[in-house]
């Protein structure tokens, strides 16, 4: 089972903005006709309870949606690009990868996100006519996408969480009350992936159960595969903890019983306070009478069943209570240790369009250089005469020059301002 995955998304670039103009037969001065360029499409996270797991991100790890169409002539805009929809398993959680903040819990079926958003087209032409540049010659450049690198990590939504050391029988108990035909065989961790089966009561009516694999002393740390098994179970509406009674490997049912809850709530301590309802399996092998031991400490603090998973015996009276059980819990019930920053993508991309200026002078050059900038230079192009005056007037609209005055620049000294060099006169 594939539960964690790690991505990198790339929203579409803007289309172009067009040079154009008009070629008309009782018109011969014509006019700029530059359309403007599509947007660039989104990219949006979807959750859906038709999947399980995340395999289809283990080989693909680059997703980009569709740039936007270039504008054209006769005033014709560019079309926008398709937004991509990434479909995951419902309990995916979002997070940006290098800080690792989780961005959303996507734990209902249906639920999205918009993650990146395409760049927004670029002007055409024919906005950038005035009364004394009547046929400019140049259009805006299309923003790019918003890129952002993901991890998505998947916590199983079950109802019920069947947990407990390995090899005391949980395998064999998911198979004989669901079609779930789980690996089986007399040795530890046999199970290395959660199993889900799906267990029918009576006509439309059922609830999902996950094996979640066996856990061993110091699994909260980390010990084995602990943490891989352990945030599964903080999504389960209850448990059911099966105990080994029969002790035939030489093991304390009472003492594994202490240790897995123990471990549980060392990873979390909502986990103890979750509904927990005990199964003493192979009830069938207790030659010792250890049932009765456990009955008598633990009988005032969980409901207690003995069971034989083999034979199926005491399945019935099981099952019916843990129906009965969670008929009577809302229809959710857990704390995710995760804390969810509901604000970070707004300011994760925020913090990319920064608007100050900052200025220096080095080796004789004066320098200036931003965010604000930067967008200006996507806006235009600089191998275009009449781009390029536009672009010197914006700056000097902006108090670049202004600043450059401030800080003793003269006619003929050198400019740099981006990828564009030039000698600065009045």
């Amino acid at each position: 089972m594939i539960d964690l995955a790690k991505i990198d998304l790339i929203a579409g670039n803007g289309g172009d903005g067009a040079v154009a103009f008009r070629r008309e037969k009782f018109e011969p001065t014509g006019g700029p006709a530059g359309g403007d360029g599509g947007n660039g499409g989104d990219i949006y996270i979807k959750a859906t309870k038709d999947l399980s797991t995340l395999e289809e991100f283990k080989y693909k790890t680059k997703y980009k949606a569709e740039n936007g169409q270039n504008g054209m002539n006769k005033k014709r805009y560019g079309k926008k690009g398709q937004d991509l929809y990434l479909k995951v398993p419902v309990g995916t959680i979002i997070k940006e990868a290098s800080s690792e903040k989780a961005i959303v819990d996507l734990n209902k079926d249906g639920m999205k996100i918009l993650i990146a958003k395409g760049g927004k087209g670029g002007k055409g032409n024919v906005h950038f006519s005035t009364s004394t540049r009547q046929a400019p010659r140049f259009a805006q450049k299309g923003k790019e996408g918003q890129t952002i690198s993901i991890i998505m990590e998947l916590k199983i939504l079950a109802d019920v969480g069947l947990v407990g050391l390995p090899n005391v029988g949980k395998s064999t108990l998911i198979s004989v009350i669901s079609q779930a035909r789980p690996k089986i065989a007399n040795y530890h961790f046999t199970t290395l992936d959660p199993n889900l089966g799906v267990v029918k009561i009576d006509q439309g009516k059922s609830f999902v159960v996950a094996d979640i694999p066996g856990l061993i002393e110091g699994a909260s740390q980390g010990i084995g595969l602990g943490h891989d098994f352990l945030k599964h179970i903080e999504r389960c509406r209850i448990l059911i903890h099966l105990v080994d009674i029969s002790a035939i490997e030489g093991r304390d049912p009472l003492e594994d019983f202490e240790l897995i809850n123990d471990e549980l709530a060392l990873y979390n301590k909502a986990l103890k306070e979750k509904t927990q309802i005990v199964a003493l399996n192979k009830v069938d092998l207790d030659f010792n009478d250890n049932a009765s031991k456990f009955i008598e400490k633990y009988k005032d603090k969980y409901q207690i069943f003995r069971i034989s998973a083999a034979t199926t015996s005491g399945i019935k009276d099981l099952i019916d209570y843990v129906a009965t059980t969670l008929s009577k819990l809302e229809e959710v019930q857990y704390e995710s240790k995760e804390v969810i920053d509901e604000n970070f993508l707004e300011e994760y991309y925020s913090k990319k369009e920064e608007f100050d200026l900052n200025y220096t002078y080095e080796d004789g050059i004066y320098v200036a250089y931003g965010k604000r900038i930067d967008k200006l230079i996507e806006k235009v192009n600089l191998e275009d005469y009449d781009s390029r005056l536009f672009f010197e007037t914006t700056l000097r609209n902006m108090g670049v020059f202004d600043k450059f005055k401030e800080m003793g620049i003269e006619e003929g000294d050198t400019v740099a301002i981006g990828d564009l060099v030039f000698d600065y006169y009045e």
